[in-house]
């Protein structure tokens, strides 16, 4: 009974420092706020012009902000307290979901100004997300990270879970003003969680920012062959794969059904996320993680087809619910090498490099997602994307000897 216990504590080891729950909490509150705005974003917009294109533009809309600020921002986060940034970066997702409210109780009838907020919130997110991640090591010891990893991974698949079907329901018998009432609490919550936070020392990047300092990610990571095949391939296989930014489309012309189908569709991923990221909190991946995550993309692949092909509510959920949780063992993994394999002054930029990948994978992976819906239809789009992602697989599986021949999930610093 005592190993029990024991096994059962040790995966709960992350919460055992009080500062991680502050970040779990704040981490919590920032994603419901962001989940319940996309939803009404989505329907908003698709309401107003009725083109799976315009939905594709708000993914681009947040991930050309990326392009000019991420390698910045990962300077920051080597250069200042990466708290201060955390708490100045929910403030700013506040802000964005008041000026959504106030755009929506103007009865807006067009999409250009919800479009400006999109890049505010691309903006913030670009600044704030390196000190994000790039946190965790401050947080709890060396032996605890992938604990931690994994459990931010659930807190963070639990307010995905949580915030579509939220938004979903307030949408559909509240309308939008209070789906973004919500989440300007929700967000302003958040900033205060963070502000009493105490983190373990932070060692500072002692160079001024230039093009080399700044650019100092990109060639860490070219460098080290299974870090690049890993962000890679997450890069090309979400980037195809993708179907988040058609839900709307599929909610509403597919499964003829409402705005509440949209949350649910959109909480499906989160619980099989979660679901495999509490099951990792517990159960370690311990070898053979190349491979793991080679077939586990290639999973994400084969569950998004099932999905574009299915006509059943109950079926679409079941997928991606799949799906989800084949992305959390790619996350997982690459969050872990990453956060191991570098040194804390240069974590922020390293990390600005990943979230310039994960970027592309999401949003601008939402605009490719929309452009080719218009041009061949919602659900020819969502299959070749799940085809697409097989292909990477394998072609990835070809040329990175080292992620498929990865054993054990950390590196040697």
């Amino acid at each position: 009974m005592s190993s029990v216990a024991d096994s059962s504590v040790a995966g709960r080891a992350a919460f055992s420092y009080p500062s991680f729950k502050l970040f779990a909490l704040a981490r919590f509150f920032s994603v419901l706020a962001i989940e319940m705005q996309s939803v009404a974003v989505g329907w908003q917009i698709y309401e107003i012009t009725r083109r799976p294109l315009d939905l594709g533009l708000v993914g681009l809309a947040q991930f050309l902000p990326g392009i000019l600020l991420f390698l910045v921002s990962g300077h920051i986060a080597d250069r200042y307290e990466r708290r201060k940034v955390l708490m100045f970066g929910y403030g700013g997702f506040a802000l964005s979901s008041g000026l959504l409210l106030w755009i929506t109780l103007h009865r807006p009838h067009t999409v250009y100004p919800i479009y400006g907020v999109m890049l505010l919130v691309g903006v913030v997110r670009s600044l704030q997300s390196p000190s994000s991640r790039a946190i965790l090591p401050l947080l709890v010891p060396d032996e605890h990270l992938q604990n931690a990893v994994a459990w931010n991974a659930t807190v963070f698949q639990t307010a995905t879970i949580l915030g579509p079907a939220l938004g979903g329901l307030a949408y559909t018998f509240l309308r939008g003003p209070a789906v973004y009432a919500t989440a300007t609490a929700a967000a302003l919550g958040a900033a205060l969680a963070v502000l009493p936070m105490k983190l373990r020392s932070q060692r500072f990047s002692p160079d001024r920012a230039s093009l080399t300092t700044v650019l100092a990610g990109f060639r860490y990571i070219w460098e080290h062959k299974l870090i690049l095949g890993s962000i890679s391939l997450d890069l090309f296989a979400m980037l195809l794969g993708g179907a988040v930014a058609l839900l709307p489309v599929y909610a509403r012309d597919v499964l003829m059904a409402g705005p509440w189908a949209l949350g649910l569709l959109r909480c499906a991923p989160g619980i099989g996320a979660g679901t495999m990221a509490i099951l990792l909190a517990h159960r370690p991946l311990r070898r053979r993680v190349g491979r793991t995550m080679l077939w586990c993309v290639a999973g994400f692949g084969a569950f998004t087809i099932l999905f574009g092909t299915s006509r059943s509510l109950v079926l679409s959920l079941l997928a991606l619910a799949l799906v989800g949780a084949a992305d959390m063992v790619s996350v997982v993994i690459r969050a872990v090498l990453i956060q191991v394999a570098t040194p804390d002054e240069m974590r922020g930029r390293v990390t600005a490099v990943e979230m310039i990948f994960i970027g592309a994978s999401n949003e601008l992976g939402a605009f490719e997602s929309g452009v080719t819906a218009q041009w061949f239809g919602a659900v020819p789009a969502v299959i070749l994307g799940g085809a697409g992602a097989l292909l990477v697989t394998a072609i990835w599986a070809w040329a990175f000897p080292e992620v498929r021949n990865a054993d054990e999930l950390a590196l040697p610093r």
